[in-house]
């Protein structure tokens, strides 16, 4: 496999390669930055390269490999989304830079680092993360590879667009509130929001337990592979990047078109894509029933609360508030109206909520649900709107996506075709607390019966 084959064929078959002694580090490395060059002035999925201590990294990484060791990213490009400290260089999360750089790496980063993973640079996001669609005053727009007219998603655009375009892998990115499966439905990869607590976000809860760290990749190894070094040592069920390849056994499936606001429009060829998958799922053997979660309206509120009072949380501890884009202040002026009380009364509710579906997953297994509903937005679509336009608007797209982050539950994104106008599609799964290992099986089963890592956008 030439070089430019292997960037195509994702961070698990890199790491194999890198085994085999078919490529080194070095020159796997320098492949990635030459497609930087090419694709990147069109993409605009980096905020910044790390080119001298990449190739630094690169040669350790490739004497570890002649010494014989292994691990699961060893020697591989990663890239790391804009709102993970990587030492030495400034976390700007989509904006103005707020801090000198950071003295010391955030856990997730360490953890790639020590398991010899190669940083290539952080990813664009938008401004402090909050909005589906990464656009900024001070980066301009990433694009989608697909499309490049079109939004890659958001928050974790810039490691999606990364991933699609064929420069990196696998790439990190953050759910908290589809900041994960969005990029990954817009861009055709595959992505994973994993159980709050299961990787380590510091010390700090962000936006106060919505928020957690996911890995995104082309095929579902590359996700499985990266969650290898991402979590804590002492998960149960061995390793993630081997559930990927077994057989999950035949499991009960809730198709659910329900969300706290009903059931909403949901654009045709999406809604068909989820059906398709529905009959691929009973194909391969999985009973799949309608059901709906019985959780009613109030994740919506629970949501709501904790994402706003999140974001004044965040803008509070930032010493130049000012420098934020204005929605996103006149967002933070939202949540400072939320009192403490409320807030506590809100993460208090969660529970009643698990009990809930705890009841409901002992009936099943996995949750089959749309992902975004209608075709990704246009570059541009919300330059200058202000914070309750652009609220209001990404609400109709984004309804199948909080409740899982109130309730801190795994959700995969799997890619499920693309519509007539080539953009691709997505569905989301969804397990209870600590079921990764069930749901890279089961994605790792459809990938196998209808791969989608083959098509390429035409960059």
């Amino acid at each position: 496999m030439d070089l430019d084959e292997l960037l195509w064929a994702g961070a698990d078959a890199q790491a194999q390669a890198l085994r085999d002694g078919t490529v080194t580090a070095p020159d796997l490395l320098e492949a990635v930055f030459d497609r930087i060059d090419a694709v990147d002035v069109r993409l605009n999925a980096f905020r910044i390269r790390y080119t001298d201590s990449a190739r630094a990294a690169a040669a350790r990484a490739q004497g570890r490999l002649e010494a014989g060791e292994r691990t699961p990213l060893l020697g591989v490009p990663v890239a790391v989304k804009d709102d993970l400290d990587v030492t030495g260089d400034v976390t700007g999360m989509g904006g103005r830079p707020q801090f000198e750089p950071a003295e010391q790496d955030a856990p997730a980063v360490a953890r790639l680092r020590a398991a010899g993973a190669v940083l290539v640079g952080h990813t664009h996001t938008p401004d402090r993360c909050l909005w589906p669609f990464t656009e900024t005053l001070t980066h301009g727009a990433t694009r989608n590879p697909w499309h490049l007219d079109h939004t890659p998603g958001g928050s974790s655009g810039g490691s999606a667009a990364a991933v699609a375009a064929g420069i990196v892998g696998a790439a990190t990115g953050s759910d908290g509130g589809g900041s994960v499966r969005i990029p990954a439905g817009f861009c055709g990869i595959f992505g994973l929001r994993t159980t709050r607590g299961l990787i380590d976000m510091g010390t700090e809860e962000h936006w106060h337990g919505l928020a957690s760290i996911g890995p995104l990749g082309r095929r579902v190894a590359d996700a499985a592979a990266m969650l290898d070094v991402l979590a804590e040592e002492d998960h149960p069920g061995g390793l993630y990047r081997d559930s990927a390849d077994a057989d999950p056994g035949r499991l009960r499936i809730a198709l659910s078109w329900w969300t706290p606001l009903g059931k909403p429009p949901v654009e045709a060829q999406r809604k068909q894509a989820v059906r398709e998958t529905a009959e691929r799922l009973r194909a391969l053997g999985h009973e799949v029933t309608e059901a709906d979660p019985p959780l009613g309206p109030r994740p919506t509120s629970q949501f709501m609360v904790r994402y706003l009072r999140g974001v004044a949380d965040d803008a509070a501890m930032l010493p130049h508030p000012e420098w934020l884009e204005p929605r996103t202040r006149r967002i933070a002026a939202m949540g400072r109206r939320i009192p403490d009380r409320v807030l506590a009364r809100t993460r208090a509710a969660e529970a009643g909520l698990d009990e809930k579906m705890r009841r409901f997953f002992a009936d099943f297994d996995v949750i089959l649900q749309p992902g975004w509903t209608g075709r990704a937005p246009r570059i541009g679509r919300f330059h200058g709107s202000g914070a309750s336009t652009t609220l209001s608007a990404v609400s109709l797209g984004i309804p199948y996506f909080p409740t899982w982050n109130v309730l801190g539950y795994p959700a995969a994104a799997v890619p499920a075709g693309r519509d007539s106008g080539g953009l691709p599609m997505g569905v989301q799964l969804v397990g209870p607390s600590f079921s990764e290992h069930r749901l890279l099986s089961l994605a790792g089963q459809v990938e196998r019966a209808h791969p989608w890592a083959g098509d390429r956008p035409p960059l």
